[in-house]
């Protein structure tokens, strides 16, 4: 294990910032960093550990970010200058190089697959600049989801992991390293007993491909996903919640070629079932760009096998779905407007898209109750496209004499595609 120390960059810094804000972590920042009344050198200290005895380290990607330099401190005391091979923030993995001359000590990395919660654990850091120190604890739960981006697979441990804990390692009771040590939800900046570890599966892919390459390729398939609640699935006829529901297309994207459109339900990719958004990006982004996926997609109640090719994922991706009066839909709590040359600027809408803008929610309506929101643009109904806040209203008002009175509006949020379901008269089970 290794001490870094990560002088930023004080340009790529905000005068006057505070620690809250430099730089702006989904976790308390490893280091307390004083008010900035000029710019000056700031300083970072985490963890990281060898896993090849030429130098090679591993760490988190937060850890050097808007990095001027970065040194690392051996446990014989040696502090050596790091060179950045390669990092990717979607898993927050870095891997350094330094040069010591000789042959390093190094750990092996694990297989994360076997961990199970209850199991034994040793998470190794540096907590608040304090130097090498181990803490015990058990695997709380795996393959957790925090919300901080869309391949999360976090071993959770209540191994008390503090600020400086980040980049070390989580080692079994054998030694093998199963984790990586990358964020804590704490509302006090400590250890509350919650931490998570990037599983030793993920870094050894990752770093694997950071080092041949200095980046990370992953597959890509066109799709913006959303998870298929009780009221959409009812609204659309699924009769069950199986699978995950395509919001939005990539134009000339792999998935738009493949057929795929906007209300299918994606199943299983490659026979495995997908349960969830994060379930199929997982799944896709672990597909050699240029192989084939199969899927099983549900579409107008019917199963199809899909055969899709996977390209490389581009660095940037917007999904989408393919003026007249204002109008209102007292029943649902709606009042639509126009979607406006300057409406569209400032809701981020793809250029081209036809729909209807919320211009306002009415508290405690149905349509409040389901989340929509004033600025949501309305873009579909069911598997339908809606065009204008006339065609909107007309449809709602034909969908209301549907007895079982239930919605699936496709709209845009802040560009993003995504379903809201409505059900009028009681909730679906």
């Amino acid at each position: 294990m290794v001490s870094i120390t990560n002088t930023l960059n004080p340009n790529s810094l905000d005068h006057g910032s505070s620690q809250d804000e430099l730089p702006q972590l989904p976790f308390p920042f490893d280091q307390m960093i004083p008010q900035l009344p000029q710019l000056q050198a700031v300083k970072a200290r985490g963890s990281g550990f060898i896993i090849n005895p030429n130098g090679t380290i591993v760490t988190n990607n937060h850890m050097i970010k808007n990095a001027k330099t970065i040194t690392v401190k051996l446990d014989d005391g040696a502090t050596l200058t790091a060179t950045v091979i390669g990092s990717d923030p979607r898993t927050d993995i870095a891997v350094l190089k330094v040069d010591a001359g000789h042959p390093l000590p190094y750990v092996r990395l694990g297989n994360s697959t076997n961990v199970e919660p209850g199991e034994w654990v040793v998470a190794l850091g540096n907590p608040f600049g304090l130097g090498e120190t181990v803490t015990a604890g058990i695997v709380s739960a795996v393959s957790r989801d925090i919300g901080d981006g869309p391949y999360d697979q976090f071993i959770q441990t209540d191994a008390p992991i503090n600020p400086g804990n980040s980049g070390g390692p989580l080692l079994t009771q054998s030694g093998k390293v199963i984790g990586m040590d990358a964020a804590i939800l704490s509302p006090s900046g400590g250890s509350v007993g919650i931490g998570f570890a990037i599983p030793s599966n993920v870094i050894r892919s990752i770093a694997d491909q950071l080092i041949e390459s200095g980046h990370v390729t992953r597959g890509y398939m066109g799709v913006e996903a959303q998870e298929l609640t009780n009221t959409v699935a009812h609204a659309l006829h699924v009769p069950d919640k199986a699978g995950v529901l395509v919001a939005g297309l990539m134009p000339s994207g792999p998935a738009k070629q493949a057929g795929l459109e906007v209300g299918d339900i994606i199943q299983s990719v490659d026979g495995q079932k997908v349960a969830n958004p994060r379930d199929l990006a997982l799944d896709i982004a672990a597909i050699k760009p240029g192989d084939h996926a199969h899927l099983i997609v549900l579409h107008d109640g019917h199963n199809q096998d899909v055969m899709l090719k996977v390209v490389r994922m581009p660095n940037e991706q917007v999904a989408e779905n393919g003026s007249e009066a204002s109008g209102s839909d007292q029943t649902l709590g709606l009042a639509l407007s126009p979607l406006s040359p300057a409406m569209r600027d400032e809701l981020n809408v793809p250029s081209g898209t036809q729909g209807a803008v919320i211009s306002n929610v009415q508290p405690g309506s149905p349509a409040d109750e389901a989340g929509l929101q004033a600025g949501d643009v309305i873009v579909g109904m069911d598997t339908h496209e809606v065009t204008s806040p006339v065609e909107a209203a007309h449809d709602i008002q034909s969908a209301l004499h549907n007895p079982k009175h239930a919605f699936a509006f496709r709209v845009l949020r802040d560009g993003r595609p995504m379903f809201v379901g409505i059900q009028m008269g009681g909730s679906v089970g």
